[in-house]
């Protein structure tokens, strides 16, 4: 995922893809308490998306400030 890909989707979608990923991170953390984890570098990757997705809704929310 990428943040061109992400600029393209509305605020409601973003929001629904964050909340994905909390979930998915949540989980990766359990899983990593109870040593069943796989895969460590999903972990970095999942802190990775969440931050890019909170990124392009703060400047969707800071460019709609703008224009009203």
């Amino acid at each position: 995922m990428n943040a061109t890909e992400l600029r393209d989707q509305t605020p409601d979608q973003l929001r629904e893809k964050l909340t994905d990923l909390k979930k998915e991170a949540f989980n990766l953390r359990f899983q990593q308490a109870t040593g069943a984890m796989e895969n460590t570098a999903r972990t970095r990757q999942v802190r990775r998306d969440i931050a890019r997705v909170m990124t392009v809704l703060n400047e969707k929310a800071a460019s709609a400030a703008a224009e009203a």
